[in-house]
């Protein structure tokens, strides 16, 4: 008999751990919750030790940009910044033109929309996905879990910007950033470079059922569910199904109210 076997098992997917200390960590990968945060940045974190690792960019930043006012705490940070000021996107896709100032976009870029092979399926609905993050933000849909909480008010979020949002309108807490071409402003670096796709005026994703065309390939993977007669996204309550992530999100809501 083995001494050392699993004594600990996930109710939800079936895995087995040794210590009771590492099926809470899991536990964590299906309900979404990020108890550490940073008292700088509100970001969260499953772990402690993913905090203070994360905490050591708040230390001092001695490499500055001397064409902004912007400092790093590492050079190699400042060499990535500085290519927002040159234009320098280093990093090309092979396998469309798209290029990239940093190695882990081109990675990202390349998994999302280049990669057919989708391992990580949601145990509430079956959707599939490619980068586990993806499943994890997915997956509080049907729990209703929201870490992300503004250490202001009571309020809980379940994605970032959101609090990010929230502590912009409701506690000036934070900056804005302002697109340069429309002024219109936003709480996360990632929404504003979304927006400025569109000013680009080029729409390289191209629906294959029809004449369409998108700025990224997100929007793209929602429009084909217009073609498609399969319901991907479920309410954990009521079992209902629904074609668009948005529509389950408003009906969540009104169950939980």
């Amino acid at each position: 008999m083995n001494v050392h076997s699993s004594r600990y098992n996930c109710t939800e997917c079936g895995k087995c751990f040794e210590a009771k200390h590492d099926l809470t960590i899991h536990r964590r990968s299906h309900s979404g919750e990020k108890p550490f945060e940073c008292t700088v940045c509100s970001k969260r974190f499953t772990q402690s030790a993913d905090l203070v690792r994360h905490s050591k960019i708040h230390g001092e930043k001695s490499y500055k940009c001397h064409l902004c006012d912007k400092a790093f705490n590492q050079s190699g940070t400042l060499t990535t910044h500085m290519r927002v000021h040159t234009g320098d996107k280093p990093y090309k896709c092979s396998l469309c033109n798209r290029s990239f100032t940093r190695s882990s976009n081109l990675h990202n870029h390349t998994r999302r929309v280049h990669m057919k092979r989708r391992p990580y399926d949601c145990h509430y609905c079956g959707k599939l996905f490619k980068i586990n993050y993806e499943l994890k933000r997915h997956v509080r849909i049907h729990t209703g879990a929201k870490p992300y909480s503004c250490r202001h008010c009571s309020e809980r979020f379940r994605r970032l910007d959101q609090l990010k949002t929230h502590l912009l309108k409701s506690h000036n807490e934070g900056t804005w950033l302002t697109c340069h071409i429309c002024q219109k402003k936003f709480s996360c670096n990632g929404n504003l470079k979304k927006h400025l796709l569109r000013h680009g005026g080029v729409k390289p994703y191209v629906c294959s059922e029809c004449p369409k065309s998108f700025y990224r390939a997100d929007v793209l993977r929602c429009h084909h569910l217009v073609h498609s007669d399969v319901k991907h996204f479920c309410c954990g309550s009521r079992g209902k199904y629904f074609k668009n992530k948005a529509y389950v999100v408003k009906h969540c809501s009104r169950c939980s109210a």
